[in-house]
Parts: C-alpha cells; sequence; structure tokens
C-alpha cells in the first residue's frame, strides 16, 4: 500500500478538527453521546491561530480520498534550564491511525516525519502522552517514561 504523508494547511481546518475529535473519543473511549462541542471550538481556534504562526505542525496520512492517520507535534517556550538550555520543547500530539489501517507502518512513519521537523527546529526537549495502545512503538523510538513531572488533573463535573 502507498499512503500520502501531507502537512495540513489552514484549508483543511474543518477535516482537522474533525479528526482531532476522533482521535479524542478513540483515545478516551466516549462515544458520540459525549458532546464535544467546547473541545470542538477551541480546536478549531488553536488550530486557526497555531498552524498561521508556527507553533503546530499537522500531518495527515492519505490513502487515495481517505484520512487513515495523523499525527502532530507543538512547539513552546519555557525557561531555559541546565538540560534544556534554549527553553524550547515539542510535543507530540494527536497520533492515531484508523483501526483497518493499523500495524502497516503509518504511526511509525508519521513520527519520523514529526521528529524530523523537530530536528530541523534544533529541539531536544521532547515529550508526549502515550495510550496504552501507542507506548510500544515510542518505546522502541527511544522515549523514556519521565521521572520527575508530575501533573494536577482538571476537576471534571
Amino acid at each position: 500500500m502507498h499512503f500520502l504523508y501531507k502537512r495540513a494547511a489552514i484549508e483543511e481546518l474543518e477535516l482537522l478538527v474533525k479528526t482531532r475529535i476522533e482521535v479524542l473519543r478513540a483515545a478516551n473511549r466516549l462515544d458520540s453521546s459525549v458532546g464535544l462541542q467546547e473541545v470542538e471550538e477551541h480546536t478549531r481556534r488553536y488550530y486557526k491561530e497555531s498552524l498561521q504562526n508556527g507553533q503546530h505542525i499537522a500531518l495527515l496520512v492519505w490513502d487515495s480520498n481517505t484520512v487513515v492517520g495523523t499525527g502532530g507535534v507543538s512547539f513552546y517556550q519555557v525557561m531555559p534550564t541546565y538540560r534544556n538550555p534554549s527553553g524550547k520543547k515539542a510535543y507530540i500530539m494527536n497520533m492515531y491511525t484508523t483501526p483497518a489501517y493499523r500495524r502497516k507502518g503509518i504511526a511509525l512513519h508519521t513520527l519520523d516525519l514529526l521528529m524530523q521537523e523537530v530536528s530541523k527546529r534544533g529541539i531536544a526537549a521532547i515529550s508526549l502522552e502515550a495510550t496504552e495502545m501507542g507506548w510500544p512503538l515510542y518505546e522502541r523510538y527511544g522515549f523514556q517514561t519521565m521521572k520527575h513531572e508530575m501533573d494536577w488533573p482538571l476537576q471534571k463535573e
């Protein structure tokens, strides 16, 4: 099978939003009865701004006229540290392959392309949040479990 890996443009905004909602539903095991309208609105604004200012790169994987995979990377700045003197960071996100297309190397190739973009920017501090299914891919790629980071969970009612 031959797939087209394409960097998404602002003209594909609605497709990106739709794909992001699909990814969130799959990753969080949410059925269609769970409303994500607020997330959808914020996602649309995020893509509009971040695609235009270069703070996010989204990839879409095509099989003919069908999107079968996706991945993205967000770039951001924190204060410089001893281990990261530039303070530049990247966050891999929105990695997803449609179930019928899994085990064909799509996620690995998508991750490779995203990591190349990160490398072009000279960023060495890269993180991600992995689902149980994605964990083995990221470990094989060389990602390691973080030991010194903590998270304050948002309270959802």
